[in-house]
């Protein structure tokens, strides 16, 4: 039993570091632009959170045999901590703004828990504040991609959800939650319950909806088409006189571009 629950440990570490890794394609493009383009850095700053919660957690006295846990936490908190500060070094004023109050807030909020935890709690009252806490933060962190996973259902294409991200955060999910089943503890076993479910409804998506366009692709022929000459418009039922009208209609479009109007 305690090799099973230390094997799953590792075995969470290594997917949950993927996991924290993942941002740096999208950091590495921000720091070459200097510029967060629409990027958010909220959902930095609360994976931040639950970082820090979790890994205080882990600390053998707030609760025993879980050290696996502070390792992978802390190692994502460093990590989430670096994304935060590149992101309030290249975003607009107002955006900076709002991201650094929010990072100020959850560090606050994170040094209040760790000292009431201290000061104010023992034994087992200690573990259920900080598993509470862990708990709240991790299910938040694990639910960011239900939007994403919307945003497939709409489209009907996976162009926003990489595979790889996705069998990842199902991987850590299933991994901590067997860890948290063998330890006996609920405050693991429960949000990563959820994030393994909701890792395997992504994956499901995945195979779903990887072979098919966007429903923009999907649709009939395009100005863009006819002008590279990839249709033949009177293959398509197309005139060419027709053809013709298609790309004097798109000519405007272009002028817009060129004047910066769009």
């Amino acid at each position: 039993m305690n090799i099973a629950h230390f094997v799953f440990g590792v075995l969470g570490n290594g997917a949950g570091l993927f996991l924290f890794l993942a941002p740096v394609v999208t950091f590495k493009r921000v720091v070459k632009k200097k510029s967060t383009e629409q990027f958010s850095g909220i959902p930095y700053v609360m994976t931040l959170l639950n970082c820090l919660l979790s890994a205080w957690y882990g600390l053998p006295f707030v609760s025993p045999n879980n050290i696996l846990v502070t390792i992978i936490n802390g190692t994502g908190a460093v990590l989430e901590t670096i994304y935060v500060l590149i992101f309030l070094v290249f975003a607009p004023k107002k955006e900076k703004l709002k991201v650094g109050s929010l990072f100020a807030l959850v560090v606050s909020a994170f040094a209040a828990i760790a000292l009431v935890s201290i000061l104010a709690l023992h034994g087992n009252a200690r573990k259920v504040f900080c598993g509470v806490a862990a708990s709240v933060f991790s299910i938040i962190m694990y639910g960011s991609p239900l939007s994403i996973m919307r945003l497939v259902i709409k489209t009907k294409s996976v162009e926003y959800m990489p595979f790889f991200l996705s069998l990842f955060c199902f991987l850590c999910g299933t991994s901590w939650f067997i860890y948290g089943l063998l330890g006996q503890d609920p405050f693991i076993a429960v949000p990563n319950g959820f994030g393994c479910a909701l890792g395997a409804v992504q994956l499901i998506l995945y195979m779903i909806y990887y072979k098919k366009k966007p429903k923009d692709e999907q649709k009939t022929t395009t100005t863009q088409d006819v002008e590279l000459g990839q249709v033949n418009p009177e293959t398509n039922g197309l005139e060419n006189e027709k053809a013709q009208q298609l790309i004097q209609d798109s000519k405007p479009n272009t002028d817009h571009l060129q004047n910066g109007d769009v």
